[in-house]
């Protein structure tokens, strides 16, 4: 028996759970707009509060500050987005912050849990794929967390893409076209103005080369998307091709991509094709 109806009898209920505001929308944001399209059922939510993320702004008006950022996301999209109170840069895989996911996938009852890879460059981003790895079995164990009911069939777990290799590098066994909502995903990232138009550059030491009209930092935020993102579809160009056919993948130029995660339940060519609706 499950908490739901089999996915083929309603809309799907996709989570993707990041490190802080604005890594579902880099990482996921094409696939959240085709989930939506489709009329599925979408969650983002960021772990930390975002507040470090700023050369400037002090970290309690700047987590206020990625807070309305996602809900301009949330208004976009029509999907719901909640950021957790963790502080941003001290995200620890605590006993507490696991109940709190477990409660969180309960409430929610996802298909599909989209999240970072356990190797990553920042630690919140390690945290937070082993908080989502640990929560995975114990979501169905009716006394860990018993003030939620246990769900009865863990959800799949998959990884959103990264280039790191070591200790092993990412292996998608999903990808998926996302130019035709390439415009929605730089509105996603426009949203996040503090980021893309004032963090980033200064991180990349940019800045005072970052225009100050809304259409050339529109520009900016593409270029970094395209440069950000463009590699993934030349480096999994051979599962594009198979994915998509010889003509059509060979011009793909921007995708996502997934790689199934060895807990929760398990990413199979048969639901692979009921939680990716998206896919040919």
């Amino acid at each position: 028996m499950t908490d739901h109806p089999p996915m083929t009898d309603r809309p799907l209920r996709i989570l993707v759970i990041g490190a802080h505001p604005d890594d579902c929308e880099l990482k996921a944001g094409g696939v959240a707009a085709l989930y939506r399209s489709l009329g599925h059922q979408v969650k983002f939510v960021s772990v930390t509060n975002g507040e470090a993320g700023h050369h400037v702004l002090p970290p309690p008006q700047l987590a206020e500050v990625r807070r309305r950022e996602t809900e301009a996301v949330a208004r976009l999209l029509g999907l719901e987005y909640e950021v957790l109170d963790y502080r941003d840069g001290q995200l620890q895989p605590t006993l507490e912050a696991r109940a709190r996911l477990i409660a969180l996938i309960r409430r929610y009852q996802p298909d599909l849990i989209l999240t970072h890879r356990p190797n990553d460059y920042h630690p919140d981003h390690r945290a937070t794929s082993t908080l989502v790895c640990d929560a995975a079995y114990m979501v169905i164990v009716p006394h860990i967390v018993p003030e939620v009911p246990a769900l009865r069939v863990n959800p799949v777990i998959a990884y959103l893409s990264d280039h790191f290799q070591r200790p092993y590098p990412f292996s998608p066994s999903v990808v998926v076209d996302v130019e035709p909502v390439l415009e929605t995903i730089i509105d996603q990232l426009e949203c996040h103005r503090s980021q893309f138009h004032e963090w980033l550059p200064w991180t990349l030491c940019e800045e005072r080369g970052m225009p100050a009209d809304p259409a050339g930092r529109r520009a900016y935020t593409r270029r970094f998307y395209e440069s950000f993102n463009g590699p993934l579809a030349d480096r999994y160009r051979s599962l594009v091709i198979q994915t998509y056919g010889a003509e059509r993948g060979a011009r793909i130029r921007f995708i996502e991509a997934f790689e199934p995660c060895e807990y929760g339940s398990p990413l199979t060519d048969a639901n692979k094709k009921i939680l990716f609706p998206m896919l040919p």
